[in-house]
């Protein structure tokens, strides 16, 4: 397998990490994101310490062509993808009745639409190479339903169901699917989604620790990794088990604001 990797989100957080992590190992990168300056700054960074090159192509995954222009630039510049990362996403506070509808809808095309046409786009010649690896960068919050993130949790329930399923449908080729389920993480995803004040975040994991665990469940194939154990142990062995509306009440004081 080749060793160049696309990574989304790749300006700040996990996404950073795992650029940085592939970068370690000898491997190329293309940097997506819309922040240009951040991006140049990771690639000389990057290319500096490890000898790799790193292309930069800017990006708003919230436009409808976004993964069909950055599908033609790898293409013109004649870059193989052998490694996809997942990894942009965004999620919003309130009931959803409040919410700005476009936020919601700019939401699901960068946390599902672009997803699944930038694995389109580029799984096709990972099958026909019959060589490749793809990880989705998706959250615990896939795993139950999220009142004041509806949509959020909903977009992530989305990303491991179709993550495994396509994975299955790999499963005579070389080319494999992995999602990675973090719980909090330290990053600007607080702030960008109006998250300041729910103390879920108080003990977030950091974005290396994060984008090392899915890095390495990728590599391995995995299907379905989570960040930590004890999350994992709640979410297979004790959430599946409690009454719905016990379990919405929890979610909901899950991400409630201290005033």
């Amino acid at each position: 397998m080749g060793n160049t990797a696309l990574v989304t989100g790749a300006s700040s957080g996990i996404g950073a990490e795992f650029a940085r992590l592939h970068a370690a190992k000898g491997g190329n990168l293309v940097l997506v994101a819309r922040r240009e300056d951040a991006l140049n700054q990771l690639k000389s960074e990057l290319e500096n310490a490890y000898g790799i090159k790193a292309t930069v192509i800017v990006a708003d995954l919230a436009q409808p062509d976004s993964a069909e222009k950055i599908f033609a630039a790898t293409e013109s510049a004649e870059i193989q993808i052998d490694i996809l990362i997942n990894n942009a996403g965004f999620g919003g506070h309130g009931k959803f009745h409040e919410r700005d509808l476009a936020k919601d809808q700019a939401m699901m095309q960068v946390n599902m639409v672009s997803l699944v046409n930038l694995t389109h786009l580029y799984l096709q010649r990972m099958v026909k190479r019959n060589s490749g690896k793809i990880l989705h960068v998706a959250s615990t919050a896939a795993f139950l339903p999220g009142p004041l993130q509806a949509v959020y949790y909903a977009t992530k329930a989305f990303v491991v169901s179709f993550s495994q399923a396509i994975a299955q449908e790999l499963a005579d080729t070389n080319v494999t699917s992995t999602v990675l389920c973090p719980g909090a993480v330290a990053t600007g995803f607080v702030a960008a989604g109006e998250l300041d004040g729910v103390s879920l975040w108080d003990k977030a994991a950091s974005p290396q620790s994060v984008a090392k665990c899915g890095y390495d469940a990728m590599m391995k194939g995995e299907l379905v990794k989570i960040n930590e154990a004890s999350l994992s142990f709640m979410l297979n062995w004790v959430v599946p088990f409690l009454p719905r509306k016990t379990l919405l009440k929890m979610s909901q004081q899950a991400m409630e604001k201290s005033k």
